[in-house]
């Protein structure tokens, strides 16, 4: 009877777990899509595709893990599937044009985009996903506003077809929110609520606009408020997580305790999410935000290993290098993920990450090329020029590191005055006596006057920089012009308000007493006034050979007489 017994028990729980297999619908599947448990989705639209063959949106909701999980040929294979169940499914046309428009194909993408509205009928479905296929491309973490734009009009005609989509709103004020319209955004959270009042994504959503204001503990709020509807809702972790971290950058009084805890809820986050390769590649992102290199790299390292082929643990293994002056790795790592990735998956933060290794590696010419390929790429990274500039400099390149710093004052919203400092220090080193350019000089001292203009006062070293600019225009010491007279008074009255305290800024100082003598000797024909700006000039720099040369011709003057 107990063997009975048992083999019923056995049975029974056989009939109750097959009964939830085949009980699994696309609407669990949607749900842990939304939770972010794409290997639990994957599994079960696997199952879905085979057991309801017939229903096109299996097809589709499976291609759109494969979307979010960066394996865009998969979920074009899937999609494929998909219409050739349903010659008319929208939903699959949307997926194309997602796949498409990953991988950069714009034009395919349209023609499925609008494809799939042709075919949408009454349902505001299609209209949902082609507006979150626009907001899929983002440069970090940032959505062009041309593709939110394009987004935004889709998903308001799709609430026009229905008003009471709330996967539609949430997305429609993601999109919002991308260009940090966030009025509009939380409109279309609250309608979202209002219409289910149990949406955890919706909570998240509005507490992300609360972490990108600074406004952490509303954010928390909103996050707590997203795990009372589901504690084991994984988005609301990792951003609460990635808010500890955007808190602990804004707050150094709160660093280490906040990035502690941020770690810990990206855990959490990681064991609802089954510890995917592509849990952990978010990770890794939330790594790389947070600054926390070492453990970062550890963390690739480990994915590397894991990764099943996917070779975008390259780039976290390449950043992680960089920041941790392990260039050797980190070299091998960005030009394994350049060479080997679809070219249509390079960024122009890899070519930063590539670029900077190479120069810190000493390859710097290679490294200026991936610099500026990171800028054709992505015309915002103009602070790459300002690298540029710094690599030629030292390489004593400097008429093309005068050029370098031109391109990053004209483009770049970050520069300051130091960098018109070096970029006029470059041009005026850049000129050759022997091969005399003046346009060098005219572009530096451009460049310092600039500073004179804006800084409010004046600044010792541009105005010896303005002197000595002005002096090599004025080299033929028998038609001295004097054009550097009033820089190198300038310069005297700046600094002899406090003695010379190094030697450096001895010879400076002797070095204008030196141009005014020899002005006072050679134009003004005033020997008492050169013999003054001479005496001045020993009694900073007594080893100087022009001040030597002039009281040895003086003494054999005298002596001659």
């Amino acid at each position: 009877m107990k063997m009975i017994s048992k083999i019923s028990k056995l049975v029974l729980a056989l009939v109750l777990v097959g009964s939830s297999v085949f009980a699994q619908s696309i609407a669990d599947a949607k749900k842990a899509i939304d939770a972010e448990q794409y290997q639990k989705a994957k599994s079960m639209l696997k199952n879905l595709t085979v057991t309801q063959g017939t229903k096109d949106e299996n097809f589709f909701y499976l291609g759109w893990v494969y979307i979010l999980q960066d394996y865009p040929d998969s979920a074009k294979a899937t999609f494929q599937k998909g219409i050739a169940v349903n010659p008319k499914s929208a939903l699959n046309y949307a997926g194309l044009g997602a796949a498409a428009f990953v991988d950069k194909d714009k034009a395919n993408a349209t023609t499925n985009f609008n494809q799939a509205i042709a075919l949408a009928g009454k349902s505001s479905t299609p209209y949902t996903y082609v507006g979150k296929a626009y907001l899929l491309n983002q440069t970090d973490g940032k959505v062009a506003a041309a593709d939110a734009n394009a987004a935004i009009a889709i998903l308001n005609k799709g609430k026009a077809v229905n008003a009471k989509d709330a996967e539609l709103l949430v997305a429609l004020g993601d999109a919002y929110r991308s260009q940090l319209k966030n009025t509009e955004a939380l409109d279309q959270y609250q309608a979202a609520l209002a219409i289910d009042p149990k949406l955890a994504s919706a909570k998240v959503a509005t507490g992300v606009i609360w972490k990108f204001a600074n406004n952490f503990e509303d954010s928390e709020r909103e996050f707590k408020a997203a795990l009372a509807i589901d504690p084991n809702y994984g988005p609301a972790y990792r951003e609460w997580a990635e808010t500890d971290a955007r808190w602990a950058l804004s707050d150094p009084k709160m660093a280490s305790v906040k990035i502690k805890e941020g770690v810990d809820a990206y855990r959490k986050y990681l064991s609802l999410t089954d510890m995917s390769v592509e849990s952990r590649m978010r990770y890794a992102d939330f790594l790389a935000y947070a600054g926390d290199y070492k453990t970062l790299q550890t963390e690739a390292n480990e994915l590397a290993k894991a990764a099943n082929g996917n070779l975008r643990v390259y780039r976290y293994l390449a950043i992680a290098a960089l920041e941790n002056k392990d260039y050797p790795a980190g070299l091998t790592a960005i030009n394994t993920w350049i060479s080997k990735a679809d070219p249509k998956r390079i960024i122009a933060r890899d070519y930063l990450v590539q670029g900077r290794l190479q120069i810190a590696s000493g390859q710097d010419s290679l490294g200026i090329g991936a610099l500026k390929k990171a800028y054709a790429i992505d015309t915002t990274q103009a602070d790459v020029y300002a690298e540029i500039g710094k690599s030629l400099y030292a390489q004593k390149r400097y008429e093309q590191a005068g050029d370098a710093y031109a391109a990053y004052v004209a483009k770049s919203r970050k520069s300051t005055l130091n960098d018109y400092l070096r970029l006029g220090s470059s041009y005026y080193y850049a000129f050759d006596p022997k091969k005399p350019d003046t346009t060098l000089l005219t572009k530096a001292d451009s460049a310092f006057s600039h500073i004179n203009q804006k800084a409010g006062k004046p600044i010792p070293a541009v105005l010896l920089f303005r002197a000595r600019v002005n002096e090599s225009k004025d080299a033929d010491r028998n038609n001295i012009k004097g054009y550097a007279k009033p820089y190198y008074e300038q310069y005297i009255a700046a600094v002899s308000a406090t003695p010379p305290a190094d030697e450096r800024a001895k010879r400076e100082l002797a070095e204008a007493y030196i141009y005014l003598g020899n002005l006072a000797m050679y134009k003004e024909k005033d020997e008492a006034k050169a013999t003054e700006n001479y005496t001045k000039a020993r009694e900073l720099d007594p080893t100087n050979k022009q001040v030597a040369a002039f009281f040895s011709r003086k003494g054999g003057a005298s002596k001659g007489k």
